[in-house]
């Protein structure tokens, strides 16, 4: 049906018939020219079975009528109900000059009812088809032949006088309208209910593909946002500490060969480290589901693939962060207050990838100044506060304080990895010319399973998120 309507609608547009008036009106004289056909079919079929003749100036009228009738058509988009009320009336025009017991009906009644229901369904219940109705039932029971003068009447085949009565002839002409104008209008209201129906789908399907885009974006976005910030905190840690190592290999080549040796040594553990943490990001935006080695290594191959399923450093792995830094030349504290509770994955990592990246900027910013790491467990959340001292040149604005145009993407990574565990991160000046990093993560310890790991372990799963209390 659908490409029927296609191809009548491409037809008429190369016609030049393209706006609804224009095809209206083509409308309106197609139903004229077939009404008027059928109209002289009746006449004819009336003179040759029932030998009854309509005289020539009540033919002529007829076929004015009916004609008229048809053009009213074009006006059935533009204006339904003035359509309807018009076309009834030539209807009702029509009656007087046909034979009593003969009812013709045209076309336009049918079209004009059938818009009507089409389009306003709603605006215009079932008052102006039943006033229309009850009109013609009345109107043909009076007015029936009064102007025909024809020569016979048709046998109905009822009893003699029978089909005189008024009240019989209402009966048959509201029968016969309710079936003309109540039917042509309840299929159109069918008709219109069930083009809106599929207008309605159609807008929502666009709504819901809008929203599906909307929503891949987002996820795109927020994946960037993870890429970069993953990217930054495995990265710039270990990078920033091979540039502070090969400063201080240069000094040391000529003076002290051997420290010098052991520093590149340390170079490369870190350049490994970099790169293991690279290519697990790397395979996992690939192929997430795929925790394979690659062909020709071994699982303890430093410079092999790492696994997937590795475990991620948690509030356990500090210990060796402070190591590592204190190796770097950092003087580094680490103090941990409160009792020690399992901590959910999510909010595990979080505190280790701040603490990371906090020191990070300390290094960079503040090199050479003490750094104090806090982690304190209290009922309900968890503490982490790293704290360092003015650096080399305080009063330069070479603090971290002063050099917060160099900071890079470090606050935004640890902002976005505290919203993710619904925490709570300040960062700002000391007193005394430092820098501080605070982060406050909610832990509700009745919903973290007893069968987690002690924290620290840093086990990536995947409800992490909803565990943590939000």
């Amino acid at each position: 049906m659908s490409r029927l309507a296609a191809r009548l609608d491409e037809r008429l547009n190369r016609l030049g018939l393209r706006t609804p008036l224009d095809r209206d009106r083509l409308t309106a004289a197609v139903v004229a020219v077939l009404s008027v056909g059928l109209l002289l079919l009746t006449l004819l079929i009336l003179i040759r079975a029932e030998d009854i003749r309509v005289p020539a100036p009540a033919t002529v009228a007829l076929i004015l009528l009916v004609g008229a009738q048809s053009a009213v058509l074009w006006m059935r988009r533009r204006n339904p109900a003035a359509c309807l009320v018009i076309v009834a009336a030539f209807q009702l025009a029509i009656l007087p000059f046909l034979p009593p017991g003969v009812n013709f009906q045209g076309l336009a009644p049918f079209v004009a009812a059938y818009t009507f229901g089409t389009l306003l369904p709603t605006r215009f219940p079932a008052r102006l088809p039943a006033a229309v109705i009850v009109l013609h039932g009345l109107v043909g029971a009076v007015l029936p032949g009064a102007l025909a003068a024809s020569a016979g009447t048709v046998d109905l085949g009822m009893p003699v006088g029978a089909g005189d009565h008024p009240l019989l002839r209402f009966l048959m002409e509201t029968t016969w309208a309710a079936l003309v104008y109540g039917g042509s209008a309840l299929v159109g209201v069918h008709v219109g209910t069930r083009r809106r129906y599929l207008a309605l789908l159609r807008v929502r399907a666009e709504e819901e593909i809008r929203a599906q885009r909307e929503r891949a974006e987002n996820a795109i976005r927020a994946e960037r946002a993870n890429m970069a910030r993953e990217l930054h905190d495995i990265a710039a840690h270990h990078l920033s500490g091979m540039v502070v190592q090969a400063g201080a290999v240069e000094r040391l080549i000529g003076r002290d060969d051997r420290a010098a040796r052991e520093a590149t040594a340390g170079i490369r553990v870190r350049g490994r480290e970099t790169l293991d943490g690279l290519r697990l990001i790397a395979r996992t935006l690939r192929d997430p589901g795929r925790d394979a080695q690659r062909p020709g290594t071994e699982p303890g191959d430093r410079d092999g693939p790492v696994p997937l399923s590795a475990p991620m450093p948690g509030v356990a792995a500090l210990d060796a962060l402070v190591r590592a830094e204190r190796d770097l030349g950092t003087p580094v504290e680490l103090v941990r207050e409160g009792e020690p509770y399992p901590l959910p994955p999510v909010a595990d990592v979080t505190v280790h990838g701040v603490a990371r990246e906090a020191l990070s900027n300390a290094r960079d910013h503040a090199a050479g100044a003490p750094v104090r790491i806090l982690l304190r467990h209290e009922t309900g959340r968890v503490v982490l506060e790293v704290d360092n001292g003015p650096g080399r040149g305080a009063g330069k604005d070479t603090t971290a304080a002063n050099d917060s145009a160099h900071r890079g993407m470090g606050l935004i990574g640890m902002g976005e990895r505290a919203h993710l565990v619904n925490g709570r991160l300040s960062a700002g000046p000391t007193p005394s010319g430092g820098w501080r990093v605070r982060l406050e993560v909610p832990v509700d310890r009745e919903r973290v399973p007893a069968g987690d790991a002690p924290t620290g372990a840093g086990q990536d799963t995947d409800d992490g998120v909803e565990r943590n209390e939000r």
